[in-house]
């Protein structure tokens, strides 16, 4: 499930395509036998640098799959792996011949071993665990064998179990101590009585697990499988079910047509974890945080369907819906009582998903902040709002206030849309290439902006991490190539430099009653208009800062079948000649850099953070265990400054939307939050500093033309 995450995270860099291989047809009766020969059909045909599917590929599969289906082998035996090692060499005949033999097997005995896994933790949670026993537990799954029989099986499920509950016994001691000096008439329950509480925490946190691990049919398992044959091509080649491709496309476009609110499932009951400001159930201001969604029905319809007990999808399947219609919710609110509410569905925009903005004041100059959290577009209609045009109209605000300098933060930003990107680079330039595309039917294609306007031709500073991916990755390099701003952050972002599409995989069947989904393909690599591609290497900042990432193997070369690095011949450009001493400025950074000493304890915090990371072996006797938490305190104390921090600068909201915030207190709450985490941000202080330095080199700069032109 790792993978996979990852893949949601940095994956995100998309062109608008068509395929050339589209006459081929497929009309198998069995939808999961379709899919598997229409996706390998198009892997071999539309992958920008396919892989034969052969015993080799079948190999890594199986041990990939297996891997997925039972990270921590507490379900499998090792009788289990026998039986499947078999087919180890025969998933690539399997997919070639639509036999979903391998599948069928693995599905049935996981179904089989998760059932028994209930009784299992059950009889183990029964009794009270012995917190005095000296024993120790690794988490090192991966190179641990799987287990011979029940008994071994037990005490590797004990062991997990046990560690979860030692560290909720911990907490429910310390919390009792705090009790105990804030109330002298407070009656303390023994460790035996607290033990039972922690272990009915950890009954309730398996309960709830397994409920989620119920909830998910044979259609989930087998994306799961589906899933495990495309990665082996590239982790940004990914298969979307019919539901997965609706959160994909939410995620990209940062709006969905529905009520506006975001739900959970705890055991049986769906709640309501937070309603979306300026959404459907907001502005009716009758569901709250915390409610309780009894049934659903549709205005059409005459009966109300129950969602107790079914699964989280199916229920988001039927609050959801087209904007203008009305569904009924029968909800039992927080006091208990149960109410009828009405909603009218409505487009609701996900805030946190668009750009933000601020601008600070220093020595009486004005400095924007624009954060991306991604290059989002409507896949449907690029016309509607996306990220370039806002970013567009962000500036043009920035500059009615007086701006002197923009700090653009991509940091943490995993990607999207590849014509945004071209978009917002020019912004800053006259014209000229952004990005060079390469296709293994097309060759090599130079994106352009091929407006000779320049939106914002004053100081720039790009702020990048190792988690700035894909289509931040571009700009990045466009404006050092240009030599438009200056980078500043890790030593190389992520390193991703492949290009997707999201092919409808039901365009390939005629008269189909079933729905495949889609398939999120790699079908170009991008390269700089200096020739190189990030592909693994990222974009090398011009000013290097720590931060927790540092030493965190996270990036695209961590990954698992990733695409090789290779350059291309460079495209014709010029620098940008708006600085003097740009040189100058990027040294006069990195000596304030250096010199910094509370970069110098980011560092420290980062490399401490690696070891506890690689630390795979935990005590389960509790005086160990608190012995290490008290180590680790200790530790953890030289970095208290780090939170400590805060610069003397105050950032603020633009006027619009300002005025914005008597109406909705839930943005003005974020904007304030975030404003003071940029206050208290080191990397933005510096940011500024650098934007300080360029405005005067750029004030140098007009005065010589103006020189020059006198004379």
């Amino acid at each position: 499930m790792r993978r996979n995450y990852l893949i949601w995270v940095f994956g995100l860099l998309f062109a608008v395509a068509s395929c050339s291989f589209t006459t081929k047809t497929f009309n198998d009766p069995n939808k999961d036998k379709t899919l598997i020969e229409l996706v390998s059909y198009v892997l071999e045909n539309g992958h920008f640098d396919a892989k034969e599917i052969d015993d080799a590929f079948s190999r890594e599969v199986y041990k990939d799959y297996l891997e997925t289906l039972d990270p921590l082998k507490r379900y499998f035996y090792a009788s289990d792996i026998k039986e499947f090692q078999k087919y180890e060499d025969q998933i690539d005949d399997q997919i070639h011949n639509k036999d979903l033999t391998f599948f069928e097997l693995t599905y049935q005995r996981l179904t089989e071993r998760m059932e028994d896994t209930e009784a299992l933790y059950q009889e183990i949670l029964a009794d009270p665990f012995d917190f005095s026993k000296e024993e120790w537990i690794s988490t090192d799954y991966k190179n641990q064998p799987y287990v011979q029989n029940r008994e071994e099986m037990k005490e590797r499920w004990r062991q997990q179990l046990k560690l979860s509950t030692i560290g909720t016994f911990h907490e429910k001691k310390k919390e009792q101590e705090r009790m105990l000096e804030e109330d002298p008439d407070y009656v303390a329950k023994s460790d035996a009585e607290l033990e039972v509480e922690a272990r009915e925490v950890t009954r309730t946190t398996m309960a709830e697990s397994v409920d989620i691990m119920k909830d998910m049919e044979r259609r989930d398992w087998f994306s799961v499988y589906v899933n495990a044959i495309v990665e082996e091509f590239d982790p940004h080649t990914n298969y979307f079910p019919p539901q997965d491709k609706d959160r994909f496309d939410i995620a990209m476009s940062g709006q969905l047509e529905g009520i506006g609110a975001r739900l959970q499932k705890r055991m049986d009951v769906i709640k309501i974890m937070e309603v979306i400001s300026g959404g459907p159930a907001w502005r009716g201001n009758e569901l709250e945080v915390g409610d309780e969604i009894l049934k659903v029905r549709q205005e059409d319809e005459e009966q109300a369907v129950s969602v107790v007990g079914m699964r989280l999808d199916d229920a988001v399947d039927l609050i959801k819906g087209p904007k203008g219609t009305v569904v009924e919710l029968t909800v039992r609110k927080v006091d208990g009582s149960v109410e009828e509410i009405y909603i009218t569905r409505d487009v609701v925009e996900i805030e946190e998903t668009y750009a933000k903005t601020s601008i600070v004041e220093k020595d009486g100059q004005s400095f924007g902040v624009i954060n991306l959290p991604k290059f989002y577009f409507n896949m449907e209609d690029y016309t509607d709002r996306n990220a370039a045009s806002d970013v567009e109209k962000d500036i043009r605000r920035l500059k009615e206030q007086g701006m002197d300098g923009l700090v653009l933060d991509l940091r943490n930003n995993g990607g999207g849309s590849l014509k945004t990107v071209v978009d917002i680079a020019g912004l800053f330039i006259e014209e000229g290439p952004i990005v060079q595309v390469k296709s293994k039917m097309d060759g090599r294609d130079i994106l352009k902006d091929r407006n000779k306007e320049v939106l914002w031709d004053g100081p720039l500073v790009i702020l990048v991490n190792e988690l700035s991916a894909s289509a931040s990755e571009i700009l990045a390099a466009a404006m050092q190539d240009y030599q438009r701003g200056i980078v500043i952050g890790s030593k190389q972002t992520y390193g991703k430099g492949t290009v997707q599409n999201v092919l409808d995989l039901n365009r390939w069947v005629r008269n189909s009653d079933f729905d495949l989904g889609a398939l999120k393909i790699t079908t170009q690599k991008f390269y700089r208009i200096s020739g190189g591609s990030t592909q693994l290497e990222g974009v090398k900042s011009d000013v290097v800062v720590p931060d927790r990432y540092s030493y965190i193997d996270i990036g695209e070369k961590d990954q698992e079948n990733p695409l090789p690095w290779d350059q291309i011949e460079p495209a014709s450009y010029e620098i940008w000649n708006g600085f003097n001493d740009f040189d100058e400025i990027v040294e006069r950074s990195k000596q304030r850099m250096s010199e910094n000493q509370l970069l110098k304890l980011i560092d420290e915090n980062a490399r401490w953070i690696q070891e506890q990371r690689e630390n795979n072996t935990f005590p389960l006797r509790y005086e160990d265990y608190v012995a290490e938490i008290e180590t680790n305190n200790e530790q953890l104390k030289r970095f208290e400054s780090l939170s400590d921090y805060t610069s003397s600068l105050e950032f603020k909201s633009l006027p619009y939307e300002a005025a914005q915030f008597e109406q909705d207190t839930v943005l003005a709450e974020k904007r304030q939050r975030w404003h003071e985490s940029l206050s208290q941000d080191v990397y933005m202080e510096e940011a500024i500093h650098v934007l300080e330095d360029l405005h005067a080199a750029s004030q140098a700069t007009r005065s010589e033309w103006a020189n020059v032109r006198e004379d």
